[in-house]
């Protein structure tokens, strides 16, 4: 079969040879269409060498062939490209069986991560506690400790407390799930080991 292919290919590129000069009359075609042909062929007319019959092979001559494929992929090897395989590698949806409910506002996450709508709400509460720290302080760096009060939180803490201390208000109530603990240094000693022993996930 492909002994066939080549000798059919043969004869075409030969008949299609045979046709170049009839096509361009001055041997070969026109200086704007070569791209890979000597120009001596067309810049001197008074050659010779410009009048004989139009060549491929002087038109790959310099040039190179790509690399292509020998053989046609199977239609099973392109589905599992494009899906892969369910043994080894699903590219498709699968079922999350580790999904957990938050208890405190009750969505949906991954276990072992924090709840993303639980987080949103802490991550857009300290943008607002940063925007008020910059607003009233500034960026000026002080060697004093900054404490974030909310409304009505002032009266509660003791003047020993609030002593040489930089003290910002937030204009509203403190959120119910924003504890005081959170803006508390530990009082935990630090561990002298490096193993983690996890409990309670998820």
């Amino acid at each position: 079969m492909s002994r066939k292919l080549l000798t059919y290919l043969e004869t075409l590129i030969n008949d299609v040879e045979r046709l170049l000069p009839f096509i361009f009359r001055q041997g070969g075609p026109p200086p704007a269409l070569s791209f890979a042909a000597q120009p001596s062929y067309w810049t001197n007319n008074n050659d010779s060498s410009a009048h004989r019959p139009y060549s491929f092979k002087d038109l790959l001559g310099d040039g190179f062939l790509w690399a292509v494929p020998k053989h046609r992929r199977t239609i099973e090897k392109r589905l599992n490209r494009k899906f892969g395989y369910p043994e080894y590698n699903w590219k498709l949806l699968k079922v999350k069986t580790h999904l957990r409910t938050c208890n405190h506002c009750g969505h949906d996450y991954e276990a072992g991560l924090l709840c993303t709508n639980c987080y949103n709400k802490v991550r857009e509460e300290t943008k607002q506690m940063q925007e008020k720290i910059q607003e009233e302080l500034g960026l000026e760096p002080i060697e004093k400790d900054v404490i974030v009060l909310y409304e009505g939180e002032r009266k509660e803490q003791p003047a020993e407390f609030l002593n040489g201390k930089r003290i910002v208000e937030m204009p509203k109530l403190r959120p119910m799930w924003f504890t005081k603990n959170l803006l508390q240094k530990t009082t935990q000693q630090p561990a002298t080991t490096k193993e983690v022993k996890p409990n309670d996930l998820a």
